[in-house]
């Protein structure tokens, strides 16, 4: 097995604002280097994503926890997903099923599998590169199941006291993908439905699909947003949105009617 060199701080934290924190795992390969939001409300605090679960979050930033939060999973990759058994309320599609074990590995042929996607999408090497602790075996990362304690549906409303945040349903890189977003602000929090780092929404895993993706970017276009908060790269505006959005939809076809 590979060995890795060992870091102290396996967690970034950036205050965005006095309301909004990022959480970054800068030791994973790109491809798996997910963003991890809390919005700190004036009731309760909500975890947009969990990372990978390499290192506990509980453990290494405790002060995030002193108030219990509640977690919205994206969707069910383990890059978004692998914290989630820290949290004692995690809210999630009912389409995404987030409950099923065996969803992820930091091994590249074995993700490849566990996915759906193409033999050697990934690369051949491990996608770390460091660990948190000597001891870990990164052979051995499992993806745990998570049964959620709140099943997600368009339309829902996340009250946080002091904002209202909607859910909206937009499936394609995922059967059950979320964002939720707060119409005073104009603010989206987008998963894995649209994110700027360089590459292409990917929309070819087992359980993708590029038709349902088609009607989402259709529905993006739409929407009443001025800032993107993506699970992958950084924060964007509305112009940018359109750029990724009309490029995905001249890449993959034209868009079906969003129907509700």
């Amino acid at each position: 097995m590979t060995q890795l060199p060992v870091v102290p701080n396996w967690f970034t934290v950036e205050q965005v604002s006095p309301t909004l924190t990022l959480i970054r795992e800068p030791h994973t390969k790109p491809v798996l280097a997910a963003n991890t939001w809390v919005i700190h409300g004036r009731d309760r605090d909500l975890f947009v994503d969990s990372g990978l679960g390499i290192a506990s979050m509980r453990s290494c930033i405790p002060e995030f926890f002193d108030r219990e939060p509640a977690l919205v999973a994206t969707h069910g990759h383990l890059d978004h997903l692998g914290g989630a058994h820290e949290f004692a309320e995690v809210w999630a599609h009912a389409a995404e099923r987030i409950e099923r074990p065996g969803r992820g590995s930091l091994v590249p042929g074995s993700l490849a599998h566990v996915l759906g996607a193409p033999d050697g999408i990934f690369g051949d090497g491990v996608l770390l590169d460091a660990v948190p602790e000597e001891s870990y075996d990164w052979g051995a990362y499992e993806l745990r199941p998570v049964v959620p304690t709140r099943e997600l549906a368009e339309g829902d409303v996340i009250d946080l006291g002091d904002a209202r945040w909607e859910v909206l349903h937009l499936p394609g890189h995922t059967p059950g993908s979320v964002a939720i977003f707060e119409p005073e602000q104009k603010l989206l929090f987008s998963g894995d439905v649209v994110y700027d780092d360089g590459t292409d929404m990917i929309d070819f895993l087992a359980e993708s699909s590029p038709e349902d993706y088609q009607v989402t970017m259709r529905r993006l276009l739409e929407l009443d947003v001025d800032t993107i908060m993506a699970g992958h790269g950084e924060r964007f505006g509305r112009e940018r949105l359109v750029e990724l959005a009309e490029r995905y939809l001249c890449r993959v076809g034209k868009p079906k009617t969003y129907a509700g």
